[in-house]
């Protein structure tokens, strides 16, 4: 027969158990591993997460998915914040100028930190004034011709590029974009020419490129990737390491021979300088659950994106390399925009 204090105990252990089970990781919801981060004091309130596009497009979906997986992994809601502008000086003023306590978040990409900072004077140090957390993921750019063109591969695009020195004219989404500056890096490493056409984005520049007003171009996959499949222009190679799953038949520009020719839209996330080791180890850490849940890579394949965890060290580096490789091409190339 039990006691009393028998009766307390069980109790005790019954409400312990029920505890437990009410605290059960959230990742399990998500498809991730075990968490224990909903349980630490940080964080203990909303947390803030700038992306410095306007809401819709590419990197606000991006933005939008991972945090609303992260906020229920952490156990508080990420609160986005749109602030558009400045090719996004904006947003990363802004961050910089925050508060290094866990609480202000953004979504870095190869514009603020990578092009943008090669080719102009920015209110900002892309390094000195960052946290780096974690990448997200990345996508290839796409070396492209009008399909109306006598080029099927490569190696022929090349040969008419050499036919046609200086009546070849590419596109881009702007001046000091990545698809400026990944086909100057392409006419510096293979000795040829072409004139550059910069538009106000990316829409006007594919559709000139489809009606014949260019020929080449160097989008990233997932804005090319409905007018490759369309017929209407031609995938001649990617960037990165390994070819893209959407594009398997076509080559990398580093099995072509230009080798470390790796060029890619990326998205991370960086926090303002000077926030605690700890908070930052909890970030990247759920951060790596998030990107390793197994139906993540279907939902971000719409902007042809692949989840590509690092560690917070391994980002920093990144970062820095990504920016000391624009601007070497950008001196070299004499594209200053100030």
């Amino acid at each position: 027969m039990k006691t009393p204090l028998d009766l307390v105990l069980s109790r005790r252990q019954w409400l312990a158990s029920t505890s437990a089970v009410a605290l059960a990781p959230l990742g399990f919801a998500l498809g991730l591993p075990s968490n224990s981060f909903a349980q630490s004091s940080y964080p203990n309130k909303p947390i803030r997460y700038i992306i410095s596009v306007p809401a819709g497009g590419g990197s606000d979906m991006v933005g939008r998915t991972i945090t609303e997986r992260w906020g229920r992994l952490l156990g508080q809601p990420f609160i986005v914040d749109n602030q558009g502008g400045g090719g996004g000086v904006i947003a990363s003023t802004n961050t910089a100028k925050a508060a290094p306590d866990g609480y202000t978040l953004m979504q870095g990409y190869v514009a603020t930190h990578g092009t943008a900072p090669a080719t102009r004077k920015l209110p900002y140090d892309p390094i000195k004034d960052f946290t780096p957390i974690g990448m997200i993921g990345g996508t290839p750019n796409v070396l492209v011709v009008n399909s109306g063109l006598p080029i099927k591969n490569y190696k022929e695009f090349i040969a008419y590029l050499n036919a046609n020195k200086g009546r070849v004219s590419y596109g881009s989404s702007g001046e000091g974009s990545l698809t400026h500056l990944s086909m100057e890096l392409l006419k510096g490493e293979t000795k040829t020419v072409m004139v550059h056409i910069p538009y106000r984005g990316i829409a006007p520049a594919m559709n000139d490129l489809m009606g014949g007003q260019t020929q080449a171009m160097f989008p990233g996959l997932a804005a090319a990737l409905p007018h490759i499949r369309s017929g209407r222009i031609r995938a001649i190679a990617v960037t990165g390491r390994t070819r893209a799953p959407q594009l398997k038949d076509i080559p990398t520009l580093d099995e072509l021979g230009l080798k470390g020719f790796d060029a890619q839209q990326w998205y991370g996330v960086v926090g303002p300088a000077g926030m605690p080791p700890a908070l930052v180890k909890t970030l990247n850490e759920s951060l790596a659950q998030v990107l390793s849940a197994s139906d993540l890579r279907e939902k971000l394949a719409i902007e042809a994106i692949e989840p590509q965890a690092m560690t917070d060290d391994a980002f920093g580096a990144f970062i820095k390399a990504d920016v000391a490789r624009w601007t070497k091409l950008a001196n070299a190339r004499g594209i200053h925009l100030d």
